[in-house]
């Protein structure tokens, strides 16, 4: 019995390796640098003016992106989300396609709204807004482009043996 748990642990292992896995981490790990970043007064500027969740917050990540607490909330999630699914190989898919999909409505979103109205409450700009569909498209390609179908069907294996 000890020998299939060793077997276990060491095909789970080997499975991290995986390219799809590697970018869901990578992914993961830049969306929480950049949530933290966020908070951080001087790489955020005008960080005295920064709100939780309005088009009125001056802050500015880098001095480019608008920002508010809950848009570093949002970014930090998904930076905790990445980690944790590029622990699994489906999971590390439906990470980047799904969150590709989310940032890519955020782009139509922030295309479509006045960004002086309440509506802008994450807040966005038109830096914020082609980060979004640059982000968007990428974890999309990644999710797709680093799908392998017998990745696929060993993880579906290594979660079965696990139950």
């Amino acid at each position: 019995m000890a020998y299939a748990t060793r077997t276990d642990s060491t095909t789970a292992t080997a499975e991290r390796t995986t390219n799809i896995q590697r970018a869901a981490l990578v992914v993961g790990l830049a969306f929480l640098v950049v949530g933290i970043l966020g908070f951080i007064p001087g790489i955020t500027s005008n960080y005295d003016d920064i709100t939780f969740a309005s088009h009125d917050s001056g802050a500015e990540l880098f001095g480019i992106f608008e920002v508010s607490v809950l848009h570093n909330i949002v970014h930090l999630l998904f930076g905790v989300m990445g980690i944790v699914a590029s622990r699994r190989i489906a999971a590390s898919r439906t990470y980047l396609i799904a969150g590709g999909v989310i940032y890519l409505a955020l782009w139509l979103y922030g295309l479509v709204i006045d960004r002086t109205s309440d509506a802008n409450f994450v807040p966005v700009n038109s830096a914020d807004n082609w980060l979004h569909f640059g982000l968007g498209l990428g974890m999309i390609i990644l999710g797709l482009a680093l799908t392998e179908r017998r990745d696929t069907v060993r993880d579906t294996r290594t979660e079965a043996r696990t139950r």
